[in-house]
């Protein structure tokens, strides 16, 4: 049952930064979204081929402020109706945690509110945990997860499996060695010459593509649940370079004018078929091992059809993910998030004194 029957109502603003988005959202008691307002650059990146840090920390100056004041205008409260802030402050660009973190910062010590800083990756969990929202183009899930909750988190940025016990208590069980699962699609989708992000478009040219065509390998590690994808984004450019009759050396930007479409669906659907295949491989031995309530997806592979498609077929415990519209960088999770620390009696962050970690882990 939701916190909130235990304790007075708690609402929190979240702001999130740490890539490209800048997010903020309205959160009560863990579970409620009273308002979600997310702007992002990703159109100039696509120029680009993937993130600029230096575009997406100009883009953050510029949209902060405004996100913030939409967040709110749109959740009808004022400032004296909140009961803290949350931030991002890690993992992510350094450039963009600054933004949120400062803005939240300042806002805390003009507001005189509590501060809770946020792990970005553990953030992402918490989407789920949202069963109600006044966001009308947003759909909740339709309970909490229970724990034990077994949680595999695959985004651009991050590949990991972890085991919750409770809030706040859970074990790293693996991760990515190398690229994580998101970076390897974008990889690939370029060395395609499809457009960024990678993960959709490469979902899109598979459906015309056979899964079979191909065989890719799958990565043999020595930690039961650590994940590599930088060895099957190889596989796909000696692949490519083959299919082509070109050498190891030839450049992987000039392979995509030199691919057929067949060629080109073919591989993103043998690709992705391999590469969901490793995560969902190792999520049916942590499930055997852990014996978990729930299974959670998150972060923005959790949108790939695929994925959840394998996982429904291979696993058996109640699976889980967020709105497709919560499962990309957003403030909602990060607000949901700072309510459980609120809640459960967390020590907020001395505002004066918190710091970003772009390199912070689980």
């Amino acid at each position: 049952m939701p916190l909130s029957i235990l304790f007075n109502v708690m609402k929190i603003l979240g702001i999130e930064t740490s890539c490209d988005e800048t997010a903020a959202a309205i959160v009560e008691d863990g579970f409620k979204l009273i308002s979600n307002v997310v702007a992002t650059s990703m159109d100039e990146h696509a120029k680009y081929g993937g993130i600029v840090p230096e575009i997406a920390a100009r883009s953050h100056i510029e949209s902060i402020i405004p996100v913030i004041d939409q967040c709110m205008h749109e959740s009808q409260l004022d400032w004296a109706d909140l009961d803290g802030i949350a931030v991002t402050y890690g993992a992510g660009l350094g450039g963009s945690l600054l933004v949120g973190v400062e803005t939240a910062k300042a806002l805390a010590i003009s507001k005189n509110l509590p501060l809770y800083g946020i792990n970005h990756v553990e953030g992402h969990v918490y989407a789920n945990f949202i069963t109600e929202s006044l966001v009308g183009n947003i759909t909740p899930s339709d309970e909490q997860p229970k724990f034990p909750m077994l949680a595999l988190i695959v985004s651009g940025g991050h590949s990991q499996i972890v085991i919750f016990k409770n809030h706040f208590d859970y074990i790293l069980l693996g991760q990515t060695g190398d690229d994580a699962v998101g970076e390897a699609f974008d990889k690939v989708a370029k060395l395609l010459g499809l457009p960024y992000p990678g993960g959709p478009n490469i979902e899109i040219a598979a459906k015309d593509g056979d899964t079979e065509k191909y065989k890719l390998p799958k990565a043999r590690l020595e930690g039961k649940y650590d994940f590599s994808f930088s060895g099957l984004k190889t596989a796909v450019l000696r692949l490519a370079q083959s299919e082509v009759g070109k050498s190891f050396d030839f450049p992987s930007f000039e392979l995509s004018a030199l691919l057929n479409d067949s060629q080109k669906t073919d591989i993103a659907a043998s690709f992705l078929k391999t590469s969901i295949e490793t995560l969902v491989d190792k999520m049916e031995v942590a499930e055997k091992e852990f014996s978990p309530k729930t299974i959670v997806i998150a972060g923005g592979v959790a949108a790939n059809q695929e994925l959840r498609k394998q996982l429904k077929n291979r696993l058996h415990a109640k699976l889980q993910y967020p709105d497709i519209k919560l499962c990309t960088d957003n403030g909602a999770m990060i607000a949901t998030l700072g309510c459980f620390k609120a809640m459960l009696n967390s020590t907020p962050v001395d505002p004066y004194k918190l710091q970003i970690d772009p390199n912070l882990s689980m």
